[in-house]
C-alpha cells in the first residue's frame, strides 16, 4: 500500500495521545494513512497485550486509518539494534509514505525518545538500496520518506509547528477513549496510574488548547522536525475566506 503518511508509536495509544487529530484531519482530506506500533504495550501496569489489541483496533476504526500492524518488538527492553532497524525499514518499504510521525525525542517514557531516534534512522537506511529486504519473498525497493516528525507527547517542547485540529479533536478523544483499560478510568480492580487517572483527559485537552491559542484557532497538536522545510508557494500560509 502506497500512503501519504506512515504514523508510529511505540506503545499502542501514543499515536491517539500525539497525532490522532492530524491523523483524522488528513483522513478526511482524501490522503492514505496508516499506522505501526512497535510493541504491544505488555508492561503497562493496566490491562493486557491482548486487551490492548483490541483497543487499536477499536481506535483506528474512530480515526478512519487504513491499515494498522504492530511489530511486536519488546515493550521496555527493544534495542537500537539491526534487528528492529530491519522491522521497520520492512514497514517503511512496505507503506512507501511521504512523511513518517513518530514518538517525540525526549519525554517521561524512556522507551518513547528510544523509539524516535530507532524510527528516524530506519527512515533513513529504507533509502539504501544495498540494504535488501523481502516480504513472503519478495524483494522490497528501497524507499526513503520526504520528511520525519516527531510528535510532542508528555514533556511540553516547543514546537517547529503546528497542526489545527479544531475539526477532529473530539474525534481524537473519542479514539483515545477506545483504551478503556487505560484512560478516564475508576476501575480499582487495577492500580491506578498516572493516565488513568480521569483528570490526565484535561490535561490533553489542555495542551491542544494551548497549542491552538499559539496560531489562532481552538485545538492544535505540535511537531518537532531535525530537516528544514523548504516551501515553493506561500498558498499554506494564507488564510482562505469565503
Amino acid at each position: 500500500m502506497k500512503t501519504d503518511i506512515l504514523a508510529f508509536g511505540v506503545h499502542p495509544d501514543d499515536v491517539e495521545l500525539g497525532c490522532a487529530g492530524t491523523l483524522i484531519a488528513a483522513v478526511a482530506q482524501g490522503r492514505k494513512v496508516a499506522v505501526v506500533d512497535l510493541t504491544r504495550g505488555e508492561l503497562g501496569t493496566r490491562g493486557t497485550a491482548e486487551t490492548r489489541d483490541k483497543e487499536a483496533a477499536d481506535a483506528a476504526k474512530i480515526m478512519g486509518v487504513h491499515a494498522r500492524e504492530n511489530l511486536e518488538m519488546a515493550d521496555g527492553f527493544f534495542q537500537h539494534d539491526e534487528i528492529n532497524l530491519r522491522k521497520i525499514i520492512v514497514a517503511i518499504r512496505k507503506y512507501r509514505p511521504e512523511i513518517v510521525l513518530c514518538n517525540a525525542l525526549e519525554d517521561r517514557h524512556p522507551d518513547h525518545g528510544r523509539s524516535s531516534k530507532l524510527v528516524a534512522d530506519a527512515a533513513f537506511l529504507s533509502g539504501l538500496r544495498k540494504i535488501e529486504t523481502e516480504v513472503n519473498g519478495i524483494k522490497q525497493e528501497h524507499w526513503r520518506p520526504h520528511y520525519v516528525f516527531h510528535y510532542i507527547q508528555d514533556r511540553y517542547l516547543k514546537p517547529d509547528f503546528l497542526f489545527d485540529i479544531s475539526a477532529t479533536f473530539d474525534q481524537k478523544i473519542k479514539a483515545v477513549l477506545c483504551y478503556t483499560t487505560q484512560f478516564n478510568t475508576t476501575d480499582t480492580s487495577e492500580p491506578q496510574t498516572y493516565i488513568s487517572d480521569p483528570d490526565f483527559l484535561n490535561v490533553i485537552r489542555a495542551r491542544a488548547l494551548m497549542f491552538g491559542k499559539r496560531v489562532g484557532v481552538k485545538y492544535a497538536e505540535g511537531y518537532l522536525t531535525t530537516k528544514m522545510i523548504a516551501v515553493n508557494s506561500f498558498d499554506a500560509f494564507i488564510q482562505q475566506t469565503t
